[in-house]
């Protein structure tokens, strides 16, 4: 059903709980895994002094992240690939997508005025992509640890 399995990660809390769904999907479809984080570049442009060192250091975090999520499919034996990108997130995910993908995606608790103003990075795939976007809210987890 689907030919591969996209996994944006941002290293949140909502990402990590996402991650356990792709690597999931991957499995009962039999479809690669991507795990995808992008280095937000707009992050460095409020102290452009250090835009190199602060782009370095998410770039790090982004490898752990990364190597988290690819050692957690390489264990399931999945076939998994990874990619850190430099670039403004929603639009990379976006382009990074390709016909016969599901997104799987964590959702953020982002509500009200910020989200009105500024818009979630998974609220603009959703509206960007022609392909499914699973989106997993972290509370899924916090209910079932408590239930």
């Amino acid at each position: 059903m689907y030919e591969r399995v996209l996994h944006p990660t941002d290293g949140s809390d909502a990402a990590d709980v996402a991650a356990a769904d792709a690597l999931e999907l991957a499995e009962r479809y039999d479809a690669p895994l991507h795990v995808l984080y992008v280095v937000d570049v707009t992050v460095g442009r409020a102290t452009d002094a250090y835009a190199g060192q602060v782009v370095q250091e998410l770039e790090t975090i982004g490898r752990e992240h990364v190597d988290s999520v690819t050692g957690r499919a390489r264990r399931a034996g999945l076939d998994v690939t990874s990619e850190i990108v430099e670039g403004t997130p929603a639009s990379t995910i976006v382009e990074t997508t390709r016909p016969g993908d599901v997104v799987v995606m964590g959702t953020h608790g982002r509500s009200g005025l910020d989200r009105y103003l500024v818009g979630s990075t998974t609220e603009k795939v959703i509206r960007s992509v022609d392909v499914p976007v699973l989106t997993v809210p972290l509370s899924r987890a916090e209910r079932e640890e408590s239930g």
